[in-house]
């Protein structure tokens, strides 16, 4: 006899009698997809521009996203919103970025409905709408969806993957991470990586094994059951790491410098049609310097940075085949929707000249070509935390102006490819017509047959802002859709409207144009005089890639446009414009707990996330370990933070006590006890004692008497001329060893304490000196 089902909330079709014999049973319907059901892969991208990709045009070489597009559509005209978590947001949503809480990335989150960084559950995720049809969904990668300060232990965890619909994740929380030792969490707890760079770890290879573990384990049991796997790569952000053999695929590759990449990719881009016939190429960006004005050393450090970018991405995409081998291989890819994008265009945060550890930049302590060279070799490698100029930003972007962060199309014009050899018919096609995040959502619904739900776990749902384009997957003439789509990031606006575009930049057309700098506020003075002034007009139906300024000449149509941002910015919680750094970063916004200037720290604990450490720099401070040394003596790590890249640790080792400082992987200040750590119970405690002011303008932070203690009596001091001034990237907080790379060489890490270490007391105490505006470009390029 067959089971008996009924739907929940409906009435028990059984009997129920005095006992079982007169009783019939019934069971409640578990949730069940369609027969046939498709499956669902979004493959994020991160940090790639239009031009970089080869079926764009580049000269990169990326054959299985090549052949994505050649066995589906290539889309020339989907955009983001120029930021990383906000465009996600738009992605996973389908509501545009500021009604969804995210007008930025969550470290700069404000007191306003469009600004602070918590995405209201009245807009649901698609993972939680797929879970309500029987799908199976799983988030691997980069998140950067949960306010930085709810990362930790202490949660909440309502806003981390488990708690927005997916089953399973394994990724990291944060904007950005080390390719080769990863801040990970599995589901919702954190793990170190299951292998070293050693061993060939890397974490691409990582997330793709772990996306196919998940796939495979549930069709174990229930192959017929549709999936949805969110795979969002830490490629190709900052920083650019790759196993060397990849990065030397394209020695002298690059040699002919930024502006022949640009011609290159332009002609490409003409000859296969992912432009129109007639595009213009941009101007030349005046940020970005003549590639022949550069000192030969300069050109070959550049061209090296490439190199490792490029082979960066082509390893990117070597692994991403794994993955549709994999899906091939169970017969699963003509049944899947696959859908690639990057949540923004190319990244500029390498600066003028690149570097060789972003947390140089980020400490406005630059090194000097002598010493970039000398790590040329390094590049790309477990020592380095690199990225590439701006020259190759704004060629990775090409044929449009300007990146990431700002709303002209070279930052929010993004490669998009669809691949779904079951549901489409064309292949190789390209696709013009208009689309935004926003569209996807309503566009997999449409294409899978589902309504958006009125509600999710009791919550009634917003409407969708976006709209499908699903009609466009067989029709390459069908009209688009989407007519009216605004931009706003960081006070630069813009607005689309049926082949019309408006750009309002801020603080102007580029850096060197500007008569203020990056970050500055926007008053109502200010606002008054943009809209009046600064706005520019393209008719990018006739000229792709913004190289025409209409505004003198079509005021009327300028004016239009001006009141129709006004309108969708009233609409979408935009108000109120701004666009300042310092300010956002310094906002005081609710905390789990109140301010402590107290931590107790214990070991085999999860690391401290950097937004929840104890801030130490730059003010009085201890760290207090009480230990029980065994007979025979202990070593290993009291308290660290950071990397190999910068941080601090406090450790034993060769029976003394030692604390050490790595200024930006540039130096280390060290002082140790001088006398040995006896067995038995003690307390071992350093200080720092400021004895001057920081030096941000030259990336120092405050210099100070660093002292060891041995149960409160003196055991070693030591003078720092100074120490890192803003902040730690990677910055954990780890007691009781040093996961990752080792923050200094005296030791291999993981370097766990081999005594007995009960707890660590950091104490603060003075007033905490910081430098914002560093900080804010330390989270702006984490995103």
């Amino acid at each position: 006899m067959s089971l008996e089902e009924y739907k929940r909330g409906t009435a028990f079709p059984g009997i129920i009698g005095r006992t079982t014999d007169v009783s019939k049973p019934a069971w409640p319907q578990p949730v069940r997809a369609a027969p046939g059901a498709p499956n669902l892969v979004f493959i994020v991208l991160d940090d790639t521009g239009f031009g970089q990709l080869g079926c764009y045009g580049s000269p990169i070489s990326t054959p299985h996203f090549d052949a994505l597009a050649a066995g589906g559509l290539l889309y020339n005209n989907m955009h983001t919103t120029a930021l990383c978590s906000p465009s996600r947001s738009c992605l996973i949503t389908g509501r545009n970025h500021h009604a969804n809480a995210m007008a930025g990335i969550t470290e700069i989150a404000t007191g306003y409905p469009g600004y602070n960084g918590n995405i209201p559950f009245e807009n649901g995720f698609l993972s939680e709408m797929l879970l309500q049809h029987g799908y199976n969904t799983y988030m691997v990668g980069k998140w950067h969806l949960v306010p930085s300060e709810q990362e930790s232990a202490a949660g909440p965890y309502d806003r981390w993957p488990l708690g927005r619909g997916f089953e399973r994740f394994y990724g990291f929380l944060g904007g950005d991470t080390s390719q080769w030792y990863p801040d990970l969490v599995h589901d919702n707890h954190q793990v170190e990586p299951p292998a070293t760079p050693e061993d060939g770890y890397h974490l691409t290879a990582d997330l793709v094994d772990k996306a196919i573990s998940f796939i495979a384990g549930a069709k174990q049991v229930a192959p017929d059951k549709p999936f949805f796997l969110n795979f969002c790569t830490g490629a190709t952000h900052a920083p650019h790491h790759v196993p060397r053999e990849w990065a030397d695929r394209y020695r002298g590759r690059f040699d002919g410098g930024w502006d022949a990449y640009r011609e290159y990719t332009f002609d490409r881009q003409r000859e296969l049609g992912v432009v129109p016939p007639d595009a213009r190429l941009s101007r030349r960006d005046p940020d970005v310097p003549e590639w022949a004005a550069l000192s030969a050393d300069a050109r070959r450090l550049a061209a090296r940075m490439m190199e490792v970018y490029a082979g960066f991405l082509t390893h990117t995409d070597h692994h991403i085949g794994r993955l549709l081998d994999f899906l091939d291989q169970i017969g699963e890819l003509d049944n899947t929707l696959l859908m690639l994008v990057s949540d923004n265009g190319a990244s500029p945060e390498g600066g003028v000249t690149g570097t060789t550890n972003e947390l140089q930049f980020f400490n406005n302590a630059p090194e000097p070509i002598e010493d970039s060279l000398r790590a040329i070799d390094e590049l790309g490698g477990p020592t380095t935390f690199n990225h590439y100029p701006w020259g190759w930003t704004w060629a990775g972007n090409t044929p449009f102006r300007r990146w990431k962060r700002e709303t002209y199309r070279g930052g929010v014009s993004d490669p998009f490819l669809v691949h779904w050899p079951r549901g489409i018919t064309a292949q190789g096609e390209i696709r013009t017509q208009y689309a935004h995040l926003i569209d996807v959502v309503p566009t997999v619904l449409d294409a899978f047959g589902l309504e958006p739900p009125d509600t999710i776990r009791g919550v009634s749902q917003s409407p969708l802002h976006g709209v499908g384009f699903a009609h466009t997957f067989d029709d390459s003439t069908a009209a688009t859709r989407h007519h009216t789509q605004y931009f706003e990031m960081l006070g630069h606006r813009a607005i689309d409207h049926d082949g019309w575009r408006a750009v309002c930049p801020w603080p102007g057309p580029s850096f060197a144009e500007a008569d203020r700098p990056f970050g500055t506020p926007i008053t109502a003075d200010d606002l008054g005089r943009l809209d009046a002034d600064d706005w520019e007009l393209y008719h990018v139906a006739e000229d792709f890639a913004e190289t025409r300024d209409l505004a003198a000449e079509r005021r009327d149509k300028l004016n239009e446009m001006i009141a129709l941002w006004y309108v969708e910015a009233g609409r979408y919680d935009v108000l109120p414009i701004d666009g300042s750094g310092l300010q956002r970063l310094l906002a005081e916004r609710p905390q789990i707990t109140p301010a402590q200037t107290r931590y107790t720290l214990r070991p085999d604990t999860e690391t401290l996330p950097a937004a929840v450490s104890p801030r130490v720099l730059n003010r009085p401070h201890s760290v207090t370990a009480e230990v029980e040394i065994p007979s025979g003596g202990a070593e290993g790590v009291l308290l660290c933070q950071g990397t190999n890249a910068g941080g601090w640790t406090f450790f034993v080792a060769d029976g003394h006590l030692h604390y050490a400082h790595n200024y930006v992987r540039r130096t280390v200040h060290r002082v140790a006890s001088t006398r040995t750590i006896p067995e038995g119970r003690h307390e071992l405690r350093f200080e720092f004692e400021p004895t001057g002011a920081p030096d941000f303008g030259n990336g120092k932070g405050t210099p100070g008497t660093a002292r060891l203690y041995i149960d409160r009596s003196p055991a070693g001091e030591a003078d720092f001329p100074f120490i890192t001034p803003v902040a730690f990237n990677p910055g954990g907080m780890t007691c009781g060893a040093n996961p990752g790379s080792a923050v200094v060489p005296d030791y291999r890490p993981p370097f766990r304490f081999t005594g007995t270490l009960r707890t660590v007391v950091v104490d603060l105490s003075g007033e905490l000196t910081t430098d914002a505006k560093s900080e804010m470009r330390m989270h702006m390029a984490r995103q």
